[in-house]
Formats: C-alpha cells, structure tokens, sequence
C-alpha cells in the first residue's frame, strides 16, 4: 500500500459506521448488518490496486456494493439473515435498538423495492446510484420512496387527530424558538427519528437521527437563534409543520409525525430544489408540500 492510500481512523469509523447502518436498516439485523459490510469490504479488497485508485470517493462504491448484498439477501427465503455466529461486532446499545425497532417492523411491511429506495435515499446516496442499486428509474425511484414514506406515515399517525397535531406541533416550534432542549425533548417520543434530506445541495446530515435527545439536539443546532433566522408554523402536506426562514427565503420545511401526543418522526427538508415552490410568490396562500427523502 502506498502511503497516499493512508485514511486517517475517524474516517475510517465512520465510513464502516455509515454501511453498517445502511445495512441494519435494510435488514433489521445487527448481525446480519456486519456479515454485509464484511462482505462489502471483502469485494473492495477484490479488485486490483488500480482499479481502486479509479474511485476517488470508495465510500460511495462501498455503499453501491451494500446496497446491492443487501438486496440479494432479501430476496432469499428466509431473507438472508445472518445467524448469531456470523456477528462479530459490538451489539448496538439498548438505546439505539430502541430507536430503531418502531421503524425496522413499520419497514417490514413495505416491498423490497419500496424499503430500499426510503432507506438509501434517507441515507443520502445520490437518486441515480440508488435507482442503479434497486433496478428502477429515477422517476420510478421517486414514486417508491414516495409510496414508502405514506405508508410509514400512515402507520405512525392513525390514532392522531388534526387538533392534537397541531397542538404538539405548536409547541415544538415554542421549544425551538426558546431552545428549551428539555421541553423539545419531553414532546418527542423515546425512538423518534429525524431525517435529513439535503439532496447533496447542502451540508445535512446524510443518516437518521436516533433517540429524542439525539433528535432535540438536531433540531436545537440546525434552528439556533439568529437575527437573520424565524421559525414558524405552517401547513405542510396537509398537517402543521415547521417552516424556517433565513432572511425572506425558506431554507427549510419540518414536518411532524405524531403519535400519542408525542412527535415519533421529523422530516426536515433543506434541499433547495424542493423548497423552490416555497419561494415562489404565493399565489393562493395555500398549503405547502414538500417531496420525500
């Protein structure tokens, strides 16, 4: 190995962290998680040294090749999990199992085609590798994660009613504004996520956040007081959202889904091509929408 190949190691953590999160989301096993991405670097160790020097981002090829195991598992009877000898890795903590349960079984409900195209595009990886990696076009890719992400809606705001959104809505937008993390945290369920969608137009966070702390501290950062910087509610995709503004143009969109009277998911949309229609004059004063992740 060349010394120009050297990585430093928090690039390397975070790298193996980053596919094996994209790995447990895709199949709901931390065991089975660590066979993928073992498997994943197993390829990348595959190829010549000059085939590996022509990628100057490996990060990406690792996450097309596990997307790719991931996928290939799933479609085997069984789904491919892995079985308790072939995870060598720490066990993730009770919070992290924790957060991630409600939304693992709500994934199991989807096809495989849905689930893939919400999980990678949640995690950030460009529309063109993950309509590459599922077998779809862009607008087909679109459509499922689209389809997905009602459906995972749907299943957290059943029992939920237009007043009582609005209500907890209302005041998570008070606790941000105050940068009350307490009062932020105490409105958000023990396993809320939040998902960043920045479309790779804007530095975002390119995987969910786990855990209400996690998730306060998220929103609390990314909202942080400033003389140039409002948040408000507004009606986004049909329930009430946040909407922050930097000066007078919109540069994020939050939606809330909400159960038992507790926020359970945070969309927060800070891609500007999706923000477009909220910066154009209103014309009827209407609701806004925003595209999913």
């Amino acid at each position: 190995m060349d010394q120009s190949d050297a990585v430093p190691i928090d690039e390397l953590w975070e790298e193996r962290r980053f596919l094996l999160d994209v790995a447990h989301w895709m199949l709901g096993d931390p065991g089975a998680a660590e066979s993928v991405v073992d498997e994943a670097y197993h390829r990348w160790y595959g190829l010549s040294d000059a085939a590996r020097r022509q990628f100057t981002v490996p990060r990406s090829w690792l996450a097309k090749a596990v997307g790719r195991i991931c996928l290939d598992r799933l479609a085997r009877p069984g789904r491919g999990a892995a079985g308790p000898e072939e995870g060598h890795g720490a066990r993730p903590s009770e919070v992290e199992e924790e957060a991630g349960r409600v939304v693992l079984n709500a994934l199991e409900s989807l096809s495989t085609a849905e689930r893939a195209a919400f999980v990678f595009r949640a995690f950030g990886m460009p529309p063109g590798t993950v309509a590459d990696i599922v077998g779809r076009t862009e607008p087909e890719l679109a459509e499922l994660a689209e389809r997905a992400r009602q459906w995972l809606r749907l299943r957290r705001t059943r029992s939920t009613t237009p007043r009582q959104h609005d209500t907890v809505a209302r005041a998570v937008c008070r606790a941000c504004v105050s940068g009350d993390g307490e009062l932020l945290t105490s409105l958000l369920c023990p396993d809320a996520t939040a998902f960043f969608d920045g479309g790779g137009k804007v530095r975002a966070l390119t995987g969910p956040v786990h855990g209400c702390r996690p998730v306060a501290d998220s929103l609390l950062t990314l909202l942080a007081r400033s003389p140039h910087t409002t948040l408000t509610t507004h009606s986004v995709n049909g329930r009430t959202g946040l909407v922050a503004s930097y000066g007078r143009r919109v540069a994020a969109v939050i939606s809330l889904d909400v159960s038992d009277d507790r926020v359970a998911q945070v969309w927060v949309t800070l891609n500007p091509d999706k923000l477009r229609s909220w910066n154009q004059p209103p014309t009827d004063g209407g609701a806004g929408s925003v595209e999913g992740p």
